[in-house]
């Protein structure tokens, strides 16, 4: 059994969030963000490549911060 980190919105429960998407989905607009996202998306994709997100870089960029001033 899985533990919920939170619990669901009422708009979740209702599949409300689920029609959104699927309307959104057959309307194409994911399509066009895909387009738009693009620079962003690859932009964060160099970062974790070169390892931004590995644990020892945060912790540097921690450390670096509480330095600063």
């Amino acid at each position: 059994m899985r533990i919920r980190y939170r619990k669901p919105s009422l708009k979740t429960v209702l599949g409300i969030t689920a029609a959104k998407k699927q309307l959104k989905r057959d309307l194409g607009i994911y399509n066009v963000t895909k387009v738009l996202n693009a620079p962003k998306n690859a932009k964060r994709r160099a970062k974790r490549a070169m390892g931004w997100e590995s644990e020892a870089a945060k912790l540097f960029r921690f450390i670096t911060r509480l330095f600063k001033r």
